[in-house]
């Protein structure tokens, strides 16, 4: 899959966001942080994903095409809060009273979890497979997984294999 190219005034932005709530943080908390690598690869539904061990910060290029001030705004700041919260903390819950406490006292942010971004244009290729109750669609991954053998999936109403369907 081709990667979105990002353009440089997009991505100067998220590194002034970046840099502007790493800076505040550093201040508030007397404390140097090493500044987060970001890179624009994250796939799927997720807006971003915070990675603590290489201090990465992965953001859905397609949604921050479509959402660029939600993303400096907020989406930042909340995957450079898990960052901090395993700097300072230590393993904690991902969105625990740590993390709500880095958000909204020391970076300034509402504490939110999700995003409430739109989904369509990240729509995706599903198959149709079926147990005893109903249809059911699974994800291109999924589907590759049940071909390979490597996982089977039940319905959740029925306790049914679920059985792929000829397209």
């Amino acid at each position: 899959m081709k990667t979105l190219r990002i353009p440089v005034a997009v991505q100067q932005a998220i590194m002034r966001s970046l840099r502007g709530k790493l800076m505040l943080a550093c201040q508030q908390l007397e404390r140097d942080y090493p500044e987060p690598k970001i890179t624009f690869n994250q796939r799927g539904c997720a807006a971003g994903t915070a990675w603590p061990h290489n201090n990465e910060i992965r953001l859905n290029p397609i949604l921050l095409m479509e959402n660029q001030q939600a993303f400096i705004d907020e989406v930042v700041p909340h995957e450079l809060a898990h960052l901090l919260v395993w700097q300072h903390f230590g393993r904690v819950a991902p969105h625990g009273k740590e993390w709500k406490w880095m958000m909204e006292t020391v970076l300034g942010v509402p504490a939110r979890r999700t995003h409430r971004f739109a989904m369509d244009s990240l729509a995706r290729k599903t198959f149709p497979y079926r147990c005893k109750c109903q249809d059911h669609q699974l994800t291109v991954r999924r589907h590759n997984r049940v071909q390979r053998g490597e996982a089977e999936y039940h319905c959740i109403h029925c306790g049914a294999l679920l059985i792929p369907q000829s397209i």
